[in-house]
């Protein structure tokens, strides 16, 4: 038996060099920032469809509500008009949710791509919608064979340092100067959603703009800016630490229903028990929010935030949260149980 060839992933920067020179029959994006695949998508049609006037004739959106292999194949079919070239969109697949027949039946459609190469077919899929196994070495079966037919560019979850210069650069598109310590505010504040931050960077930055100012102050961010304490990891701590099960259910459970990996909601929420455990052991000790900050690296505006939940429970019922948190990620790694892992935690006893 021949040995499969390994899969080819791109990153933005590649996918934007082909779509310019080079555009293929289709792509696969796929990763953690939904956010960026639109962005991807958008630099696809500017580029591929740049007469605003034909446009309409030469881009085709298919929502999967609507979407069959027969529907797809006449979209590849027509014609461009007054173009060289048309993209369409195919949207909105959950390929977790796709029955085996369903899967068989679209790679059937995309095995016929070269015969259309007037076109340009894009399937972005929303985070946790598709199975990519262990990248970059293991990828998944299915990701294995969609990366057989189309070209897959991943988008991985912005470290970081990479967010804030985004948020940085979000500000100076809107005419105003942050500098990196109020980037890293705006993160705290309204957390790493860059949907939502794209939102807030724009109500700030207006803000800023309508009273006179193009450098950012903090007082613009307090002003205009929508805390947005994530419901997710820090939230979910707290109610582990309280042994609250009804709240942390509701909370795994809007999680599930944005279908975050275990792995990644388990990782998070470690995360910040152990800073939670952290500030608690230096507060008993006397030291200062500045002083917390500069050891762990955090914003003074988060430190703050975990310092006061953190006074409310002891060092031993934080680091019985930490030591259940620990066992659960072992037994998630020895088992893919998924979020049964998660309910067991969240229902311990003792």
């Amino acid at each position: 038996m021949a040995k499969q060839a390994p899969l080819t992933i791109l990153k933005d920067a590649d996918f934007r060099k082909e779509i310019k020179n080079t555009p293929a029959a289709g792509y696969l994006l796929f990763g953690e920032e939904d956010y960026l695949k639109n962005i991807g998508i958008e630099f696809a049609r500017e580029t591929l469809c740049p007469d605003q006037t034909t446009r309409a004739f030469n881009e085709i959106i298919l929502d999967a509500l609507d979407f069959t292999p027969e529907r797809l194949l006449d979209a590849l079919g027509s014609l461009p008009m007054l173009a060289d070239r048309k993209i369409i969109v195919l949207r909105g697949l959950n390929f977790t949710a796709m029955r085996q027949s369903e899967i068989d039946a679209l790679c059937a459609v995309l095995e016929q791509l070269p015969e259309y190469d007037y076109n340009t077919l894009l399937i972005p899929v929303a985070a946790g919608a598709i199975d990519e196994g262990y990248l970059p070495k293991r990828p998944s079966a299915l990701l294995s064979r969609l990366g057989e037919l189309l070209h897959t560019v991943q988008y991985e979850r912005c470290t970081p340092a990479k967010l804030m210069g985004w948020v940085g650069r979000h500000f100076a598109h809107n005419g105003v100067e942050a500098s990196p310590e109020l980037c890293a505010k705006v993160i705290d504040v309204c957390g790493r959603n860059m949907h939502t931050l794209a939102t807030e960077i724009d109500k700030i930055s207006y803000y800023a703009r309508a009273h006179g100012r193009e450098l950012l102050t903090e007082q613009d961010i307090t002003a205009a800016a929508c805390v947005t304490m994530e419901f997710d990891a820090f939230a979910f701590a707290n109610a582990l630490t309280d042994r609250n099960h009804a709240l942390a259910l509701s909370i795994l459970s809007d999680m599930k229903f944005r279908r975050v990996e275990p792995t990644v909601i388990l990782g998070e929420v470690i995360r910040v028990s152990c800073d939670l455990l952290a500030i608690r052991r230096m507060s008993t000790e006397g030291r200062t929010v500045a002083e917390m900050a500069k050891v762990l690296s955090m914003h003074e505006y988060k430190v703050g935030l975990y310092t006061k939940s953190a006074s409310r429970r002891s060092i031993e019922e934080l680091q019985a949260t930490v030591a259940a948190c620990a066992e659960a990620d072992t037994a998630l790694k020895l088992s893919p149980q998924g979020y049964t892992v998660l309910e067991r935690l969240i229902c311990r006893e003792g």
